[in-house]
């Protein structure tokens, strides 16, 4: 009888050790998969910001840093709108000082607020996988637009 008792507390003590050891597993796996998301995030904050600080200020329509804003959970969804406006514009009026041509009118505007609608629309049931995954090829796009423009900037001298 004792080494039945003894054998079902070791027996609880062992799955409670074994259900604690699994929660911290899992618990790790989401903390690297949120680690995982957000380095690509900052990489393409760290290229909107440096573009931006490649625009002269009185071209500027926002603060470089103003971008990070984006990182606040749900206020990011309405701020990368006007990110996405704010960074066409700039781009507009400097490319316009400089006297360079570029082949849209608003510079990454039409592709930007395309990824911008796509990710707003990833929550509706159903459709927001396919409306998630046209959104981060779309995202892709406009970081690699925008680091081109950033190179463009570069390359060229302020007037």
């Amino acid at each position: 009888m004792i080494n039945s008792v003894l054998l079902r507390y070791g027996d609880y003590g062992s799955d409670a050790a074994a259900g604690t050891f699994l929660g911290m597993g899992i618990l790790m796996i989401i903390i690297l998969a949120i680690a995982i998301g957000l380095i690509p995030q900052i990489l393409y904050l760290l290229t909107l910001q440096n573009t931006l600080k490649e625009v002269s200020p009185e071209n500027q329509q926002m603060p470089p840093g103003n971008v990070w804003l984006n990182l606040i959970p749900l206020f990011g969804l309405v701020w990368q709108f006007i990110i996405v406006n704010r960074m066409a514009d700039s781009l507009k009026a400097e490319f316009a000082k400089r006297n360079v041509q570029v082949d849209e009118v608003r510079p990454g505007y039409s592709i930007g607020i395309t990824y911008c609608i796509l990710l707003c629309c990833s929550v509706v049931p159903i459709l927001g996988v396919l409306a998630a995954l046209g959104g981060i090829v779309c995202w892709i796009i406009y970081w690699v637009k925008i680091a081109g423009y950033k190179t463009k900037l570069q390359q060229t001298k302020p007037i």
